[in-house]
């Protein structure tokens, strides 16, 4: 199944999408996907309404250096346990929103497409064997990154916290294996990014039995789980797009901010 959040001339709600790649249709739901789903209303084309953020999660929260060849580009070890940090919920867009790239702090912004695991219930020291049980589905991020200051900086937080440096979407999957899928980042139509989510250093539900041992994750929030090898700049006027075998494709531009 895939859930949508969308905005139409009736406001903003989130749907079940059916259909083929370029027919598809979209049935509002009464309320929030982390329940019982009602549909309500009559199926509209998907091209009537304008997809945004699937979720809106309280916090994302991202792993660094969970592909080997993405850890080595950069001259850094493979850590020995996970290594997160966390993204600003105001880091947010959706889909064709645009990333605006702040020239006057940095002087370079990469891309980074990676898998992402929304949160479908409360959950705390989750044991490994039970963490699938606590995901909702997945959907495509690009943890947008300006590279010279996360190198600056003690700590992540400005290198990966401006507005717009947390594109995601186009929906959410849900009942999708994800443990061998493709994915791959092109920049202005040119392959740069191309991995398998079977090369992760820590799957998933190491992950997340990882992350609530230190904070409570709630239905919603979303755990990014690491870029492939091939992260590079973007420039004001490029287009990138990540696309996740079973997903779908992500695509925003860059901007200059205003």
């Amino acid at each position: 199944m895939r859930i949508a959040r969308f905005s139409a001339d009736d406001g903003v709600a989130f749907g079940v999408v059916d259909g083929e790649p370029g027919e598809e249709l979209v049935t509002r739901i009464a309320g929030h996907p982390f329940g019982e789903i009602q549909l309500t209303g009559e199926p509209r084309p998907l091209a009537d309404v304008r997809l945004v953020a699937p979720v809106l999660p309280s916090k994302v929260v991202a792993v660094g250096r969970n592909y080997a060849d993405h850890a080595a580009e950069l001259g850094n070890e493979v850590p020995a346990e996970p290594l997160i940090f966390l993204k600003p919920s105001t880091s947010i867009i959706g889909p064709h929103e645009t990333i605006a790239y702040p020239e006057e702090l940095s002087k370079r912004v990469d891309y980074e497409g990676e898998l992402a695991v929304v949160i479908g219930r409360l959950c705390r020291q989750v044991p490994e064997e039970r963490a699938m049980e606590v995901i909702y589905g997945y959907t495509i991020a690009n943890d947008v990154t300006a590279r010279d200051l996360q190198k600056s900086d003690p700590q992540w937080t400005r290198g990966k916290g401006f507005d717009t440096f947390c594109p995601m979407g186009p929906w959410i999957t849900t009942d999708l294996d994800v443990s061998d899928l493709a994915i791959s980042t092109t920049l202005g139509g040119e392959v740069k990014q191309s991995a398998r989510t079977s090369q992760f250093i820590f799957g998933i539900p190491h992950l997340i039995a990882y992350i609530s041992q230190v904070m409570t994750l709630l239905p919603g929030d979303v755990i990014l789980t690491g870029t492939p090898a091939g992260v590079g700049p973007m420039s004001v006027g490029d287009q990138v797009s990540v696309t996740i075998e079973g997903i779908g494709t992500l695509t925003n531009r860059v901007v200059a901010r205003d």
